[in-house]
């Protein structure tokens, strides 16, 4: 039995791996342990608040694996949001808020299980869906990612991946003005409270490994999406970034009471603590059963 302690430091110092490879080969390490013990194909969760990093440490990781001989497909939850037709129409019948992508409750997950199935189980090429954010809809299949199945490992990334529902008394009052003003009653954070009791609650429990990249506090939120949207600009084209600095912080508040909630709550298998700048500092086991 491969025997590894509970805790740990990401150290950078000469003669050892940066705090990134560092934080790179543990996780690799978890995720063949897992895989050697389960017999089986292992799905992961990696969670991480909005510009955490998540997406390019899956990225790295999906490396490491292919050359360790075990291939990998990454998918982002992202990239299983609803169309925009199919948000509206939630935003006419159910809460306008609904129409803005990202909460639960916003997401295709049918389809999210469905393209994990395959990944896992067929010998065949299978296509992983691709959600356009310049368009704030649904690519077109022809340019979605195909992998060759079956895959070892599937990473599925995402700012809520793991997150478990927020207890109802901690619904009453609103923690924003986005909240107060547009939530009044709160039917919007409870229909998401909902959607994470129920078919959130049935994928996320499949998941085999949970990691977290726990961020210091939600005030880092702000500054990493902004970055992820000065990106955006530049891959776009455009002079100017998507969304500006108060555009950002209204949405990022549509995500504020649950990346709050996944601090506290540290809904993972492993907790990796990061610091405002992304660097890994530490990891611990998590509370997760």
């Amino acid at each position: 039995m491969r025997m590894t302690p509970d805790a740990g430091l990401f150290v950078t110092a000469r003669g050892h791996d940066s705090a990134f490879d560092a934080a790179d080969v543990l996780v690799v390490d978890e995720v063949l342990a897992c895989g050697e013990r389960l017999g089986r194909p292992v799905v992961v969760g990696l969670c991480g608040a909005q510009g955490s990093g998540k997406s390019t440490m899956s990225a790295r990781l999906a490396r490491r694996l292919d050359a360790a001989g075990s291939p990998s497909a990454v998918l982002s939850l992202d990239d299983f949001y609803l169309t925009r037709a199919e948000r509206a129409a939630l935003g006419r019948t159910v809460h306008p808020l609904l129409e803005i992508r990202g909460v639960p409750g916003t997401h295709d997950l049918a389809l999210a299980r469905s393209t994990i199935a395959s990944l896992v189980s067929k010998q065949a090429v299978v296509a992983a869906p691709r959600f356009d954010k310049t368009l704030d809809d649904r690519a077109e299949p022809a340019t979605w990612q195909t992998y060759q199945a079956p895959v070892s490992v599937v990473i599925l990334e995402g700012w809520c991946v793991g997150a478990r529902p927020i207890p109802d008394e901690d619904l009453m009052q609103p923690i924003n003005p986005l909240e107060r003003d547009e939530d009044a009653d709160g039917a919007w954070r409870r229909h998401v409270n909902a959607a994470l009791k129920g078919e959130y609650h049935a994928l996320f429990a499949s998941l085999d490994l949970r990691i977290l990249l726990r961020a210091p506090d939600f005030a880092c939120v702000h500054g990493w999406r902004l970055e992820q949207e000065m990106g955006l600009a530049r891959m776009d084209g455009q002079s100017m970034p998507a969304m500006d600095a108060p555009a950002v912080a209204r949405f990022i508040a549509h995500y504020e009471r649950l990346t709050r909630w996944i601090i506290a709550d540290e809904p993972a298998d492993l907790v990796i603590e990061i610091g405002p700048d992304r660097t890994p500092l530490a990891w611990r086991r998590g509370g997760v059963v």
